[in-house]
Formats: structure tokens, C-alpha cells, sequence
């Protein structure tokens, strides 16, 4: 057993029997390396991905490999999910120099950290058209001893090429509708009509460039965005990439069909992914969308949640053992035959497209669940009631559930990361906003005063992990934003005070003081300025787009700016302005990674609706003017129940308006202007929709 045997990371764990010396991440394991004159081999991966596991039957776990890589090297192993600022550093590297990017990420440092090679995958000997690992290990190897120089030259050109890249502005623009045009120009370009989505295979959801839609078709009604919305997300939810038994999305597809996925869980394409379709379903009124929403919730309850103590687990994995690749989620027709009877297994052979030859490359016997088509249609092949064949398909559904259960699982990684579960609580509490239901409101709830509690660092900022000592911008912003979603379902007082506290202080640790002193405009770096700077972490990084998790510069504009909303705070739009002047120019160029940021732009553009319920608690007609508030869908809108506690955060001449009249009654504020009071809660339903109550 090597060093890994102490860590907590499910991925380093499932390491610490194989023969290579491996160090975490650690300042032990650089200083080893400068003491011995020897180049670092950093892998990173995660226990979700398919081809770390490979990697590490084939090469890792070989003895052969192994002696080269201790008698060579300096083995440093990290859990990209734990480490997500080392992972982000060494992508861009690896990035630059191959033309690469993924995971497992295989980089060669100098002893100082520094990157001058690195690549992917290797399998250990040629083959797929890639260098075989042993011989790359053994090039590596000899240039260092016989070139260092080179490698030295190498490492300086990534380093120039990173310093500019990871803190990248762009040309700056002003902020303007056109620059908004701008960019759903570009995301027009790469929208595939034909099967929803955006890009090419592989093909990844793109959760920002949704909402981005809904709200520019909710304020300008333009046909195409619709289209783009209801194209993708249904055929999003059809395909193999949504499993059709369980519910919850795969990470992503190998083809633009959305058919065989990468078969890997993550709870952050969900959350996001559960938001799209919440909001979705109330914009649209779709009732599919309804029940996929639901459906990813019921995923998350059974499989990625902790029901007693609350909070959301990281993902869980595509494989249950080397050499696999996602059989626990794919049939074949045999598979079939024993759990159906033959009128369900007719019907599901065609709603499914279940057939001798299915769709996976490596085992072409194995089938992935896709919905090819409708029970409409299978009626009118039959010559069956729709009644009947509907009938079939739930049936047959619950019975291959029930059989895929008693299968071995993938593994589950129980590990708890701030950041996620900040956006999966948002995300519940958005479904109970639309929905109503309960439940969903009290498990939220329940998992963040266990982040609160156990995130907790000395400084005020709130761990990656519990019981870790990293802290990175996404945990502050999605926690903070949780916690406002939190105040806007509750109408207590303590989230609100934990936002503002939690935001201070990121503001005080996280804010580029520097930048802003020298071009007037700045933005949040990823790491807080008390960080130990080992190895690349010295290079200052401001994430900003989307990948895989929303940019958190462009979270962290929205979040200031529903602060200032409520508040009417300047200080939280003179940084919301800062940011989105910091990096206008990407907002022009990254297209469909820009998602966020340019939602971020055009919130800015065109300022949040904030609905202000004056009620006191347990008053009927306060909570069915609240309900309406939380339930009708106007993009960007936060809603604040005003009360003797929370009525001291808002602007006074909202807090006039509340003093001076007779609850309960609701208030729809934009831009400095408020309606006059609405008391009836159809009344308030019409003004969200269509605004046309006279200001005061």
C-alpha cells in the first residue's frame, strides 16, 4: 500500500494498492522531486472516468511500468474533483501543449511544478494511433537528464502562454444589447437543428445557454430560441444520455444524437440540467418537462443524497470494473426476454429500439435504452389503444428497473463538495418554487445547515470538503446563492445574514485588488490570497466559462446583482460591473461556453423583477400571494417576504411602501420603480406576465 492509503478521495483511494510510488498533492512530494533532481509525473483523474480506470489496469497497475516510473519520476496522483484549481492549471497546460484536453491528464512538471510535456491517455504500448506510455516515460526520462535545458525553454513557453490565458480578458466591448446579439449569433451558428443541442459529437449539454434562451425569448418571443429550447431538451431527454429506467443524465454523448453516452452520473449536470427543465416547464408549460424534472429528483433521492443527514453526494461512476463500459445500464435482447412478457418486450423492442445489433461499439450485443418511438406511433404499428401500449411501456419499464437492480451498481462517491451542493440545493428549491412540493423545499434546506455546519473554515469562508482546508470561489458563490434562494422560500432572516457575511469576506480574499489598480476593471481570482502557491497554483486563474460547472466570475455577477436588487446596494453593482467589463470581450467570442456570462450581460442590460410580499406569517391571503410570486416564471427574479426581520435589508423606498400600508400585499419592483400594491393573487400572476400595473 503506498501514501494513498490516508486520503480521503474515493480516486486516490482505489490507487493505494498499485505498485507505483505515488505522492498527493503536497509540498513533500515537490520538495522530494527538488532534492533529487527527478521531473514529476502528474496524473489526474476521478473515479468516474472510464479511461483513468484503463489507464490505471494497464499502466499503473503494471509492475514493469511502475519500476520505470519510481526509478524516473516523482508520481504525484490528484482527484481533479477535489482539486478542481490544480486541475484547471494543468488542463490549460496540457491544453497548449498537445492540443488536448480530458481526464485522465498525464503532465510531466519540472521539479518546481512547472509543465513542459503531457498528453491524455498513453496506452502503455502504440496503439490507437497514440505513442504507448513506456516509451513516452522513457523519452521523457532521457530528455531531462540529456536536454534539461529543453524542458526548461518548454516549461517557460507554457508558462507565458498560461499567465496570459487563465486570467484571459479579451478585448474589452461595451456592455450593450448588441454584444448580447453577438454572442446568440455565435450560439446560433451552433445550434443542430435537427437533433438539439449545440456542437458536434461528442456532445455536451449546455445548461447557461438555456436559460440564456428562455430569458431572451421571454423578452423578445424570437421563434428560433423556442425552437433551440423545446428541440433540445426533448431530445435531450429521449435519448440514451437520459437513463430511461432510473432518471438523471449522463455526462455527456459520443454522438450528436444524443444515443450512447459517456455513462458516468455527475451531480453538477443534474442540478443544472434539473434547473433547465424546472424552468423550462413553467415557461412553456410543457408537462414533459414537468416530469423529467421530477424524474432527475427522484435519481438524485434514491442514488446521490444522504436522506438522514442531508447534503448531495459527487457523482457516480459509468464502470463496475476494468474493462467495462456502462454494461450496468445497457440490455440485450436476452437481457430482455427474461424480465418482459412478450407483449411488453414487443412493445418496449420498439419504443426502445431494442434489437439483436445494438449500439455499443465495443459489445455491439448491448443495447442502450433510448426512446426511438412513441407510444402514439407504436399504437399506430400495432394496431393497439394508445391505453394499452402506454400500459406496456410502464410496466415493462418498472420490471427492467427492478431487474437492473439486482445487478452490482457503479460505484458511488459519497464525497460531499460545497460547490455542487450549493447548485443542487438551488436547483431543488427552484422545483419547489415551480412545483409546491414540500419535500423538496425541507431537503434543501436540511443539506445546507449541513454545509453550513461542516464547510465552516476559522476565516469565515466555507471548505471544498468538510474537514479539508481548501476554499475556491464556486463554494462561496453557489453556497451564497443557495442561501438567497433559501431567504426567498423562507423569509428567514439567517440566510440573508450568511449571504452578505459569506460574500464580504469573499470579496476581501478573493477580489484581484491588483488588477483593478492597474486597468480599472477586475474580477474574482479562483483562489483566496492566503493560499499556499506550490507548483502552477502560483499562477493567478479568474474562471469565467462554463466548463464543466458554470464560470464562477459569471455566477458571481449575477449573484452581486440580485444583491443589489434587493439591497439597491452600489457597491455589489459596481462590482457586477466590474466583472462583466473585465471579460466582455470573451462574453463576444466563447459562444456556447459563454452561456452564463452573457445571462450575467443581458441581467445587467435589463435589470431583475423583485417581488416584495408584505405578510406576516401564517396569513392565507399573504401565502397565496407569496406561492404565485415564488411559482410564476419571469427569468432573473428574486422574491423577498418583508417582515419585521427582513424589512431592514431593503431600500427605503421600498421599506416606505411596506410601513404605510395594510398587509398583506405584494409589491413588483424594476429598476428604482415599484407597481402600486397588489393584494389579490391573480392580480399578481397577470403583472409578472405581461407588467402593467402603474409605478410609484
Amino acid at each position: 500500500m503506498n501514501r494513498l492509503r490516508h486520503e480521503h478521495s474515493s480516486y486516490l483511494k482505489s490507487a493505494a494498492h498499485q505498485p507505483v510510488e505515488w505522492y498527493p498533492w503536497s509540498e513533500e512530494a515537490f520538495v522530494r522531486a527538488r532534492q533529487q533532481n527527478k521531473p514529476i509525473l502528474l496524473d489526474i483523474g476521478a473515479v468516474w472516468c472510464h479511461w483513468c480506470h484503463v489507464m490505471d489496469s494497464e499502466s499503473y497497475e503494471n509492475p514493469d511500468i511502475a519500476t520505470i516510473i519510481n526509478d524516473q519520476f516523482v508520481a504525484v496522483k490528484v482527484d481533479r474533483d477535489e482539486r478542481p484549481d490544480v486541475d484547471a492549471r494543468y488542463q490549460s497546460a496540457v491544453n497548449a501543449i498537445s492540443g488536448q484536453g480530458g481526464w485522465p491528464l498525464t503532465a510531466f512538471l519540472l521539479p518546481d511544478g512547472r509543465p513542459f510535456y503531457g498528453g491524455t491517455y498513453f496506452p502503455p504500448t502504440d496503439r490507437y494511433g497514440r505513442p504507448g506510455f513506456i516509451k513516452v516515460l522513457q523519452a521523457i526520462a532521457d530528455l531531462f537528464k540529456t536536454e534539461p535545458t529543453k524542458a526548461v525553454q518548454n516549461a517557460a513557453e507554457v508558462e507565458r502562454f498560461l499567465t496570459q490565458h487563465l486570467s484571459r480578458s479579451g478585448e474589452k466591448l461595451e456592455l450593450t444589447d448588441s454584444l448580447v446579439d453577438t454572442a446568440l449569433s455565435v450560439i446560433s451558428r451552433n445550434h443542430d437543428i435537427r437533433h438539439g443541442g449545440f456542437g458536434t459529437a461528442p456532445k455536451f449539454p449546455h445548461p447557461g445557454v438555456i436559460e440564456l434562451l428562455l430569458r431572451r425569448y421571454l423578452a423578445t418571443g424570437e421563434r428560433w430560441m423556442l425552437d433551440a429550447i423545446n428541440g433540445t431538451l426533448t431530445s435531450m431527454a429521449r435519448g440514451g444520455i437520459y437513463d430511461q429506467l432510473a432518471g438523471g443524465f449522463h455526462r455527456y454523448s459520443t454522438d450528436e444524437r444524443w444515443i450512447v453516452p459517456h455513462f458516468e452520473k455527475m451531480l453538477y449536470d443534474n442540478a443544472s440540467l434539473l434547473v433547465n427543465y424546472v424552468h423550462a416547464a413553467q415557461a412553456t408549460g410543457n408537462q414533459f418537462f414537468r416530469h423529467i424534472a421530477l424524474d432527475i429528483i427522484r435519481y438524485v433521492d434514491e442514488v446521490l443524497s444522504d436522506r438522514t443527514a442531508g447534503g448531495f453526494y459527487a457523482s457516480q461512476d459509468a464502470d463496475v470494473a476494468p474493462g467495462d463500459d456502462g454494461s450496468y445500464f445497457t440490455w440485450t435482447t436476452d437481457d430482455a426476454k427474461k424480465v418482459l412478457t412478450s407483449e411488453e418486450l414487443e412493445v418496449l423492442s420498439l419504443h426502445f429500439n431494442i434489437d439483436e445489433r445494438g449500439e455499443m461499439h465495443h459489445d455491439p450485443r448491448q443495447n442502450v435504452l433510448f426512446v426511438d418511438k412513441t407510444a402514439e406511433q407504436i399504437a399506430e404499428i400495432l394496431h393497439k389503444p394508445l391505453d394499452d401500449v402506454q400500459e406496456k411501456i410502464e410496466t415493462g419499464k418498472a420490471k427492467l428497473l427492478k431487474a437492473r437492480t439486482l445487478r452490482k451498481p457503479p460505484f458511488v462517491d459519497r464525497s460531499i463538495y460545497a460547490s455542487w451542493n450549493g447548485m443542487m440545493i438551488q436547483a431543488y428549491l427552484e422545483a419547489f418554487k415551480a412545483f409546491g412540493i414540500s419535500r423538496h423545499r425541507d431537503f434543501a434546506l436540511l443539506s445546507l445547515d449541513r454545509i453550513l455546519r461542516e464547510h465552516r473554515q476559522p476565516n469565515g469562508l466555507l471548505s471544498h470538503r468538510a474537514g479539508a482546508s481548501e476554499t475556491f470561489l464556486d463554494d462561496q458563490i453557489e453556497i451564497t446563492n443557495a442561501l438567497l434562494t433559501a431567504f426567498e422560500v423562507t423569509g428567514e432572516i439567517r440566510y440573508w445574514i450568511e449571504a452578505e457575511e459569506i460574500v464580504q469576506k469573499t470579496i476581501e480574499l478573493f477580489w484581484d485588488q491588483d488588477t483593478e489598480n492597474e486597468t480599472g476593471h477586475s474580477a474574482f481570482n479562483d483562489l483566496p490570497s492566503t493560499s499556499a502557491s506550490v507548483g502552477a497554483l502560483s499562477l493567478p486563474y479568474k474562471p469565467v466559462t462554463d466548463s464543466p460547472t458554470p464560470g464562477a466570475n459569471a455566477v458571481a455577477a449575477l449573484l452581486l446583482l440580485k444583491l443589489y436588487t434587493v439591497t439597491e446596494k452600489k457597491r455589489y453593482l459596481n462590482l457586477a460591473e466590474s466583472i462583466l467589463n473585465y471579460f466582455s470581450g470573451i462574453a463576444a467570442t466563447q459562444g456556447i461556453f459563454a452561456g452564463t456570462l452573457v445571462l450575467a450581460i443581458d441581467s445587467y442590460l435589463h435589470p431583475s423583477t423583485h417581488v416584495v410580499v408584505a405578510t406576516d406569517k401564517g396569513d392565507d391571503r399573504g401565502n397565496e400571494l407569496l406561492n404565485v410570486a415564488l411559482r410564476t416564471f419571469v427569468s432573473q427574479k428574486i422574491v423577498t417576504i418583508a417582515n419585521e426581520g427582513t424589512a431592514t435589508i431593503l431600500p427605503a423606498s421600498v421599506r416606505q411602501h411596506i410601513k404605510a400600508k395594510e398587509k398583506p400585499f405584494a409589491l413588483v419592483c424594476s429598476n428604482f420603480s415599484c407597481s402600486m400594491p397588489v393584494r389579490s393573487a391573480d392580480e399578481l400572476e397577470k403583472l409578472l406576465l405581461h407588467g402593467s400595473a402603474v409605478g410609484v
